[in-house]
């Protein structure tokens, strides 16, 4: 019996040995969440778009959209005088490159961990067009501003960390010259303690930039700030239902503000921004609405592929209007190659019979010139604004911030192309006689200075 009872404590004791011998169950690790890394740049230009495009949505800009850009006389005798829709076309495009913002922050969604983040794309059509916002992205007035200060630090840190790392890989790249040039030993050392700290202020501006920052951080930050603009844009410009969250009082000056009768419906001081009884397609398909809106219509400059073409025409113009004393032939011979079929056969038909003709009329010179200065006066801002707009939307721009607030209809796109033609000619018209003037002005000095040098040549012979 003793031994049975010794065996039974030796079997539990070799047991209770085993049980400790046993590995802990390991403890569920914590998985981080991928940081956006060097995509950091990316986004803080998507930031820096943003950013401008809420700016160019300030009370102070849709003020001077609506009493200011819309009625300029450029536009209302090229573009067109029905404010309904020049007011359309400025909610399109401001739409649009919302849109384009928005697709890009579509694709750095994917990379998120939260499922919802993930299905940014689907969210941000559905609130476009029914204007639904399952959850609640759409910020305060006092919480957009907010975020709006929290996303120009990113940007301002960002553009800090780019300027450090370049000046990080101009040190490594001296480092490795100086090792196969066999440079001294204290060169090396104090480029190595340059590189040294230089590495250590790259970490540190990579803790407070974007760079450290995981894609759901970034992408929430967007989403939301990015609903918030597209909440307004339909707040501006009446379309559907204002979102209560973005209510807020504002001054009798002020563009924009919710109706005495109606808090969910947006009317502008001096009457709705835009009708939305005459505008239901754009609160349905939203964004499929603004590609048609912003198709310029066969009439058009745009349409025709000659807008960035004639405006680079009219600047060379105004170039010579200004100084027609300095314009040669050869640059005369230019103007008239870079002249479309159409101009031509205009210009033509306005110069026939005055072949040869004498431009020798002061009077006549100075009405040419003032005509010419009206119609560079509204005619010309168009083309520098052409010209504008082009270059920041070309490709090698596309990841710059736009540094104005040029809109479509304050271009030469949308212009009708039969009545710039018109101006461009009677541009050339008042261009040929006042170029014949100055030259004949400046032969007849000529031949009097001569005559004169030669009548005083005689009285000295004599």
């Amino acid at each position: 019996m003793a031994l049975e009872n010794w065996l039974i404590k030796v079997k539990t004791a070799i047991s209770h040995s085993f049980d400790a011998a046993k590995p802990a169950a390991p403890k569920p690790k914590l998985v981080k969440k991928s940081d956006v890394g060097v995509l950091a740049f990316e986004i803080s230009g998507l930031m820096s778009k943003l950013l401008h495009l809420w700016q160019s949505l300030s009370d102070k800009n849709i003020v001077r959209l609506r009493n200011e850009t819309i009625s300029l006389e450029g536009v209302h005798k090229i573009v067109s005088s029905d404010e309904a829709f020049l007011l359309g076309l400025a909610c399109a495009e401001l739409a649009e490159n919302l849109r384009l913002v928005a697709k890009s922050v579509c694709r750095i969604s994917k990379k998120c961990e939260d499922p919802t983040l993930r299905c940014f794309g689907r969210w941000f059509e559905e609130f476009a067009n029914s204007g639904r916002d399952p959850h609640g992205w759409v910020l305060s007035w006092k919480e957009m501003e907010a975020r709006i200060k929290k996303m120009e630090r990113y940007v301002t840190v960002t553009a800090t960390l780019h300027r450090e790392m370049d000046e990080l890989s101009i040190l490594e790249s001296g480092l490795r010259k100086s090792f196969k040039c066999k440079e001294t030993e204290a060169s090396i050392c104090d480029l190595q303690q340059k590189i040294f700290w230089q590495r250590q202020e790259v970490k540190y501006q990579k803790e407070r930039s974007l760079w450290n920052r995981s894609f759901d951080t970034v992408v929430s930050m967007l989403a939301r700030s990015i609903f918030t603009t597209l909440a307004r844009i339909k707040i501006v410009f009446g379309i559907g239902q204002c979102p209560q969250s973005l209510t807020r009082s504002l001054s009798a000056s002020a563009t924009v503000h919710p109706s005495d009768h109606s808090p969910s419906s947006c009317t502008f001081v001096s009457g709705p921004l835009m009708k939305l009884e005459e505008n239901k397609d754009l609160a349905g398909e939203f964004f499929e609405s603004n590609s048609k809106l912003l198709k310029p219509p066969a009439t058009t400059l745009g349409a025709a592929a000659l807008s960035l073409h004639y405006a680079n025409l009219i600047i060379v113009m105004e170039k010579m209007i200004k100084s027609p004393q300095l314009v040669g032939v050869d640059a005369r011979d230019d103007l008239y190659a870079m002249l479309p079929s159409s101009i031509r056969s205009l210009l033509r038909a306005r110069l026939k019979g005055s072949v040869g003709f004498s431009a020798s009329d002061p009077g006549l010179a100075a009405e040419w010139k003032e005509a010419l200065g009206r119609i560079l006066g509204w005619l010309s801002p168009l083309a520098h604004n052409m010209i504008k707009w082009q270059n920041e939307r070309s490709f090698e721009q596309q990841n710059l911030v736009p540094k104005t607030n040029v809109l479509l209809l304050q271009t030469l796109l949308f212009a009708n192309k039969e009545k710039t033609e018109a101006a461009i000619t009677e541009l050339l018209v008042g261009l040929n006689y006042i170029w014949r003037f100055e030259r004949e002005m400046t032969a007849k000095a000529l031949f009097e200075c001569s005559n004169f040098n030669g009548i005083l040549n005689l009285k000295n012979s004599s």
